[in-house]
């Protein structure tokens, strides 16, 4: 089980392939997405890395954070996840992953904020059919109608779809395929759509329902700063 990426999503655009179809995709810029701290199964009971993304000013980072920073030697960072691996999958504290991480073809799980909508009727939330446009019915086309309380069993059940606040839900989109990487600039760009809006955070990983192509690189690809790759060295010494 490799990491995965702590991403930004840009926006959608398209590109042609050789026979002449376009393919919408998804772009997402992988900006100083760096390892900051490791759980271990010895200290905390789990395995995974800690990444962080994007610079925050350090005025809006608190004592303590700038600490943790500093001990790992990387800048505050503006966004922190965790993503589970396998222990022989750890990156060194410190490594930057950049976008050939995934590989052109391979599938992956992303996982963002929806945008939200506010309140909304039953017909845009769940796409009911809407109540008849004649024959009696006036004002109310638009709701949803009754919701199933008659004497029995006289009340409305719990989670039924109703009007209501629409948006802002974290989902996650299976199985989409990587069509291109640029590592100099750090994208990645993904087939369809991502949920968020454009500037949000999306959290990419390796699709648990397909095989993990062969030339996928393990534990991932990464890059190292001077003073990393010395520390590793040493380690390894």
């Amino acid at each position: 089980m490799r990491s995965g990426v702590i991403a930004q999503k840009v926006g959608m655009t398209r590109i042609f392939t050789d026979a002449g179809e376009h393919v919408p995709v998804t772009v997402l810029k992988l900006d100083g997405c760096q390892v900051v701290a490791h759980r271990t199964q010895e200290q905390n009971g789990y395995t995974a890395v800690q990444l962080g993304v994007g610079r925050a000013k350090v005025k809006n980072v608190s004592k303590a954070e700038r600490g943790r920073f500093a001990v790992a030697k990387v800048e505050p960072k503006m966004k922190l996840a965790e993503f589970r691996v396998e222990e022989a999958d750890l990156l060194p504290v410190g490594a930057e992953i950049t976008a050939d991480h995934f590989v052109v073809g391979q599938f992956v799980d992303v996982t963002g904020t929806t945008i939200g909508k506010g309140f909304a009727g039953p017909m845009k939330r769940w796409n009911f059919g809407g109540l008849r446009a004649t024959h009696g019915v006036s004002v109310s086309h638009r709701s949803h109608g009754s919701t199933g309380g008659r004497q029995d069993p006289g009340k409305t059940f719990k989670n039924k779809k109703m009007a209501g606040h629409m948006g802002v839900d974290r989902v996650t989109t299976q199985n989409l395929r990587v069509v291109q990487t640029d590592v100099a600039r750090g994208l990645l760009l993904v087939e369809g759509a991502v949920p968020g809006h454009a500037g949000g955070w999306i959290y990419v990983r390796d699709a648990v329902k397909r095989a993990l192509p062969a030339e996928a690189p393990k534990p991932g690809k990464f890059r190292l700063s001077d003073l990393a790759a010395l520390q590793e060295e040493k380690k390894e010494d």
